[in-house]
């Protein structure tokens, strides 16, 4: 039996709530990051990485419990959020309409702005070197407007592909890996389940359930997997979300948002617990 852990995107918020509900698994017994295959996308590829180099999960909570990781406040515009909807809810072309998004990104960075992000990235992720692990990270190439996944196979650094993942367009720079450009690979899959096919067991936990364009949501493709998988999908409950806040970019709710995720974890252990 092959298992997976797929984490999905939620901004900064998300990663505190996947942290939290995480650590409340282990505390229970659950050791969910022993998966056989780990794939995160967007703040999720930031929890997988971290997973994956074996930090403790109560140091990671700590962190995000006491706000002791560097972030940037940031918020989309409701100009900027009505267009990224907009440029990918109603196409037919969802490639040349993420290619359109990518390039609009490219052209609004700032000077500095790429390395600042870079040392942001650096503070969440403590090791830079790929784990001999099935680590799965993926993120939307600009120039092709396709998802590509990023493995230890690539030879790209890890700091660079998780960068990639979490790069929210028309808000965070392009992250450019060998000449070439990548935004967040949130789009237009919130969690990228799809790339746990082949697993038996497949657990998802996402801050968002809902993409942008048909088949998109968790669970649709959660199904697509097929008949024969056993899963489980945990998204935030009434309280987290509302710890959570409207702003998934705000790092002044990430303590709330851990605590959540902590408690939300009591209740819904005995979902998961046989799993792994």
């Amino acid at each position: 039996m092959t298992t997976a852990l797929v984490l999905g995107g939620g901004g900064v918020t998300g990663i505190a709530w996947e942290t939290g509900l995480l650590f409340g698994l282990e505390q229970a017994g659950v050791r969910v990051r022993d998966a056989d295959r780990l794939v995160g996308t967007s703040a999720g590829s930031t929890v997988v990485a971290q997973l994956a180099s074996g930090t403790d999960l109560s140091e990671l909570y700590r962190r995000q419990a006491g706000g002791l990781v560097a972030e940037k406040a940031a918020a989309f515009s409701g100009a900027d959020l009505r267009r990224l909807v907009s440029t990918l809810l109603f196409t037919r072309d969802r490639a040349k309409a993420l290619r359109r998004l990518g390039a609009e990104s490219q052209a609004r960075v700032r000077s500095g702005e790429a390395a600042e992000r870079r040392a942001i990235i650096a503070e969440r992720v403590p090791v830079d070197v790929w784990p001999d692990r099935d680590l799965r990270i993926p993120a939307v190439h600009v120039e092709t407007g396709l998802l590509r996944v990023f493995t230890r196979e690539d030879g790209v650094a890890l700091i660079d592909a998780v960068g990639a993942s979490c790069a929210v367009p028309l808000v965070w720079p392009p992250v450019e890996i060998d000449g070439q450009h990548y935004i967040d690979g949130g789009l237009p899959y919130p969690a990228n389940v799809q790339l746990a096919s082949g697993c038996d067991t497949v657990l998802v936990i996402a801050p968002i359930t809902r993409g942008l364009g048909l088949g998109t949501s968790v669970k649709a493709q959660v199904r697509a997997l097929g008949g024969d998988v056993r899963s489980v999908v945990l998204t935030p409950d009434r309280e987290a979300k509302r710890s959570m806040g409207r702003n998934s970019l705000d790092p002044a709710a990430r303590e709330a948002s851990a605590i959540a995720g902590l408690a939300q974890a009591e209740r819904v252990v005995e979902r998961v617990r046989g799993l792994f």
